[in-house]
């Protein structure tokens, strides 16, 4: 049986010329064939209506997805909300949905998840990852494993990975070594890469990242 797209669904998709066919857009811009959409926008739909239903899916409901409460606060889901939001205007459209779950499709090149990866802890959007915004990672997955680590164990996994990553030695780490540090640590992007997605058939709640090359230090200690 084929796959079929009802007009109400179309508009959810943005907008695109009367004689394109929306999901057929989405298909080529993604990882994704137009059952694969069908079926996200199944989801979507159920995430869009969990608080409000407007067919937007607003950072409480995608936190309501992820964990089941609203009200938990979470940098990495926050940044991940901030990722998917490419309008910047506080909401996720379908488009900007299926779009944002592309990246973590087993197809999906690894340039790419790495370069998600990468503005994923450039928290303050400069273009760089700086030992600020990955000490905020780590006390993050910290708290969220319920883990409590010395201010110096903490300096050490930071040391750590700016050793390896930061090439240059000016105490950041920029878009290149990024790639390269990635290139060298494959393992680093495994949370980058949803097995199930192109089945398409489990819960939102099971979408969850961690910066794997923390955990990894932490195991290492």
């Amino acid at each position: 049986m084929g796959c079929s797209f009802s007009k109400q669904r179309q508009r959810l998709i943005g907008h695109h010329k009367q004689e394109e066919d929306p999901a057929a857009v989405l298909a080529v811009q993604t990882c994704f064939d137009i059952c694969d959409i069908e079926a996200l926008y199944e989801l979507f739909k159920k995430l869009s209506s969990s608080i409000v239903d407007d067919g937007l899916i607003s950072k409480e409901e995608f936190q309501l997805g992820l964990f089941g409460n609203s009200k938990k606060r979470n940098l990495f889901a926050d940044r991940i909300f901030d990722l998917f939001d490419s309008g910047k205007d506080g909401v996720i459209e379908f488009g900007e949905f299926v779009r944002g779950l592309s990246v973590f499709h087993p197809a999906a090149p690894q340039p790419q998840k790495a370069a998600f990866a990468f503005r994923l802890h450039d928290i303050r959007q400069s273009g760089f990852i700086e030992r600020d915004e990955v000490r905020e990672m780590i006390v993050a997955l910290l708290s969220e494993s319920q883990l409590v680590f010395s201010d110096d164990i903490i300096q050490l996994i930071i040391d750590k990975a700016f050793q390896e990553a930061d090439l240059k030695g000016d105490g950041k780490i920029d878009p290149d070594e990024w790639q390269q540090f990635v290139a060298r640590n494959p393992s680093l992007l495994r949370n980058m890469t949803i097995p199930h997605l192109k089945d398409l058939n489990k819960e939102f709640r099971n979408f969850e990242l961690s910066p794997d090359f923390i955990e990894d230090d932490i195991r290492n200690l």
